[in-house]
């Protein structure tokens, strides 16, 4: 298997974690297959210190006119500066070029920006940061922005949305690559969350064992994150799986290593708190939304889990959330 040549764009003022998620994911996922599948390098307008929107400074590998043979995969950044990077029109020019040559094109967060002012996603599905999603909407009429999901691939572009999503999207484009069974042991070892299918919400679901083998549970696991409102019972999940319930719930614990009570519960309680840190939408919607039967029964399990009131984890966390 030859090695894929991988390249993150970046610019004054990006988000560290829109660079560094994604090379860890994928210098992870060389590492844990010997060596030799992946080769990561960071490219800008210039070969010289980049200051991050956190303060860190890095070192671009080398400048992007200095780019010749083609990329297997292109991954450009977000962050703060992408509102002058899309001035940059060297820059811009040079993701029009090299685009056509490369076999997958990415974003991060509001890397989608740069990618729409090349004419990348002219007529194609995309994301961002949800809190981005209305000005790309805006500046570029011609892209058909979809605020909630995690990512989305249109032909051979990609687009995720804030900050950690770009993790999850390395490491779907890691299991396009090497299987799914490397791209489970990637998200072991970073200790990530569980890798996120695209089209779930922007939300994520703690890393609680392995994937189910079954096909019918681990389609399941994909199913029940997009819907945590409708009745996710054992008899609604067993004729989902079609099983029998006392069969689903033996085969879904030894598998999941959790009741599939429990299992919803927890997704549920995780898209909660996304909810409650993200927005000002009042507890009972969020207990509807989530699947809850009652703000009490929300409160509960919020307790349980998290080991707080919503109330108070919203006061906790809500101004402190972090814009890609």
């Amino acid at each position: 298997m030859s090695t894929k040549r991988v390249a993150v764009l970046v610019f004054p003022q990006v988000q560290a974690l829109d660079v560094f998620g994604p090379i860890e994911v994928f210098s992870a996922a060389d590492r844990l297959s010997g060596g030799g599948r992946y080769a990561v390098e960071v490219l800008a307008s210039r070969a010289s210190m980049v200051a991050t929107s956190s303060g860190v400074r890095l070192a671009p590998d080398r400048a992007c006119s200095a780019v010749r043979a083609p990329l297997d995969t292109l991954i450009v950044a977000g962050g703060d500066g992408v509102r002058s990077a899309i001035e940059d029109r060297a820059l811009v020019r040079f993701l029009a070029r090299m685009a056509p040559r490369a076999r997958r094109v990415c974003s991060v967060c509001t890397g989608a920006f740069l990618l729409a002012e090349a004419g990348l996603l002219c007529g194609r599905r995309a994301t961002t940061h949800w809190s981005a999603c209305a000005a790309l909407a805006e500046r570029h009429p011609d892209v058909l922005v979809e605020p909630d999901p995690i990512f989305i691939r249109d032909g051979k572009i990609a687009t995720s949305a804030g900050v950690t999503a770009g993790m999850d999207l390395a490491l779907a484009l890691v299991e396009e690559d090497l299987g799914a069974d490397l791209a489970r042991e990637v998200a072991r070892w970073l200790v990530l969350f569980l890798q996120r299918p695209g089209g779930q919400s922007q939300f994520s679901a703690p890393l609680a064992g392995p994937a189910a083998t079954r096909p019918s549970l681990r389609e399941l696991q994909d199913w029940i994150p997009a819907h945590l409102c409708e009745d996710l019972s054992v008899q609604a999940l067993a004729r989902r799986a079609h099983m029998s319930p006392r069969n689903f719930a033996r085969a879904f614990s030894r598998e999941l290593g959790a009741t599939p009570a429990a299992y919803v519960e927890r997704l549920r309680v995780e898209h909660a708190r996304s909810l409650l840190q993200s927005g000002a939408a009042p507890t009972k919607t969020v207990a509807a939304t989530c699947g809850f039967s009652s703000v009490d029964t929300l409160r509960r399990a919020f307790l349980r889990r998290v080991g707080t009131s919503p109330g108070d984890y919203r006061k906790r966390f809500a101004p402190t959330l972090a814009r890609g």
